[in-house]
């Protein structure tokens, strides 16, 4: 069958895959929610959910640098990936040789449409249904306006999430105004963020692991700002994890 993905790239799969490899950490664990956690082959170095597969996948990897020679070894007949997470160049080689599916999200209904794709590349169209409609379900609830807010994703260069992004998405169903209006994820200088001074200012666990040492460091640029460590994967992961974010958003 062909299937096209969401850069708009089609491959051809002669049967459901029984040998996958995933290189997006969120994705890995959607496949194993799915029910389709055994035909993964490979994962990256980054897939911690669920726990065990570091343990009994092969690691490829991480999600820009790839073992090639461990890829061949496992002989995938489909290769799932996304546009931002991964290395275009590397993605590019693989493409030559195996089927690669690619996402690309940076809205809710993005998200939904690859669970559905992915549930139709795997033959778990009806786990997939059901995921998609408990989803949107949830995030039908509406959650109270909280204030505005900065995100940063990253410490040295001061990295912030802007717009069409999967985060800012969030952070609006988690009812929070993000002060950050360029696009993508600007560097910012402290005078800027201090010029802000927004309501929130949320210290994200992932990329960079954000401590409570960090919060006396912004605390102190900006006193009257209630400084908070947040889960990164309930803001960015877009697979079944998704199902967390609502009640953790209502927590703040």
């Amino acid at each position: 069958m062909n299937f096209t993905d969401q850069l708009n790239r089609s491959i051809f799969l002669p049967k459901p895959p029984e040998r996958i490899i995933s290189l997006v950490p969120s994705q890995t664990e959607l496949l194993a929610d799915l029910g389709v956690g055994d035909k993964l082959v490979g994962v990256t170095k980054f897939c911690v959910h669920p726990t065990h597969f570091r343990k009994t996948k092969t690691i490829v990897g991480g999600t820009k640098n790839y073992r090639m020679e461990v890829i061949d070894s496992l002989k995938p007949d489909l290769i799932i990936g996304n546009k931002e997470e991964n290395d275009q160049e590397g993605i590019e080689i693989l493409a030559q040789k195996y089927p690669v599916w690619m996402s690309d999200i940076s809205n809710l209904e993005e998200a939904f449409k690859m669970i559905s794709s992915l549930g139709e590349l795997t033959n778990s169209q009806t786990q997939a249904c059901q995921l998609v409609g408990e989803l949107k379900e949830k995030f039908s609830i509406p959650i109270p306006n909280k204030g505005t807010s900065v995100y940063l994703i990253w410490e040295n260069p001061m990295m912030a999430v802007g717009k069409n992004t999967f985060i800012n998405e969030m952070l609006t169903h988690a009812g929070f105004e993000n002060l950050i209006l360029e696009s993508r994820y600007p560097e910012l200088k402290e005078e800027y963020l201090k010029k802000l001074n927004p309501d929130f200012l949320l210290l994200s666990s992932e990329p960079f692991p954000f401590k409570e040492v960090h919060i006396a460091k912004y605390q102190a640029l900006l006193p009257e700002t209630r400084i908070e460590i947040v889960n990164g994967e309930l803001f960015s992961w877009y697979g079944s994890r998704l199902k967390k974010s609502p009640d953790y958003f209502l927590k703040f």
